[in-house]
């Protein structure tokens, strides 16, 4: 999908020199907004767990013309948590958004989960989330203003066979998104959530194509969605326009619970 920026000269890009936190941000959904905040005039933060990724997307980024940086970053060791956030905002001065991407799967029936696919994904998806957020949470409310903005999952909604764990954890962040945006809207930060529905990113490269068909055709648009998609709404809800958007829940998913 064509993502250009206008060429009415004129146009202010939307998150301009907005400083921007994202986490899981070398592939997916969060190198697509990774790009998309680039492309919308941010200074992008690349954060993530491998470093060829990292530096890859931070190329990337950097050929649109952004200010980027990349981070070595595992979202449940709080201490590397803690040391970006310190750097980011020693260097810029602020931190004005956060994208609470980075999320892992490690599915099973309820009989079948193991101790481990359980604790792993609730470190990954929630602890790693509420880590984050309560990094950046002083100085956005220092500062007056700020955006976090949690990924959810229309399985955090309606559930899913299979994902107990990852169920439990995009549960968890929308009730993260509700309390967070009661406590910190006083303070000018404003918290949302987006819960994408079938997006077409490299975790489904192993699923086989008849599953990726009847995927399809349980979408009312006949189609994935694409990474692109989900970086829309993040960009528009990290920007001014959506200075009135707080607590809320954004399904993007072509209507796939209609």
């Amino acid at each position: 999908m064509s993502d250009t920026t206008p060429s009415n000269p004129s146009y202010s890009p939307r998150l301009a020199k907005k400083v921007c936190i994202i986490t899981g941000a070398a592939q997916g959904i969060g190198l697509a907004t990774a790009l998309k905040f680039a492309r919308e005039g941010a200074i992008v933060m690349v954060c993530d767990v491998k470093q060829a990724a990292v530096d890859a997307a931070v190329a990337a980024c950097q050929a649109l013309g952004a200010t980027a940086r990349g981070f070595i970053m595992d979202v449940t060791q709080r201490p590397m948590v803690d040391a970006v956030v310190a750097q980011v905002t020693s260097e810029f001065g602020r931190i004005d958004v956060l994208v609470n991407n980075a999320g892992i799967t490690q599915d099973a029936r309820l009989q079948k989960m193991t101790l481990e696919q359980f604790d792993r994904v609730i470190d990954v998806n929630l602890r790693g989330v509420f880590h984050c957020s309560q990094a950046v949470a002083d100085g956005m409310a220092a500062q007056g203003s700020g955006v976090i903005l949690n990924a959810s999952s229309v399985v955090g909604i309606y559930g899913n066979f299979g994902q107990t764990n990852y169920a439990a954890t995009k549960f968890g962040v929308i009730g993260f998104t509700k309390t967070w945006s009661r406590e910190l809207g006083p303070k000018g930060v404003r918290v949302n959530a987006v819960a994408p529905g079938f997006i077409a990113t490299p975790i489904l490269s192993s699923i086989p194509e008849k599953v990726i068909t009847e995927m399809e055709h349980r979408v009312p648009l006949r189609r994935l969605g694409q990474p692109e998609e989900i970086a829309n709404v993040y960009a528009f809800l990290a920007s001014d326009e959506a200075s009135y958007i707080n607590g809320a829940v954004i399904e993007v998913s072509g209507g796939l619970t209609v």
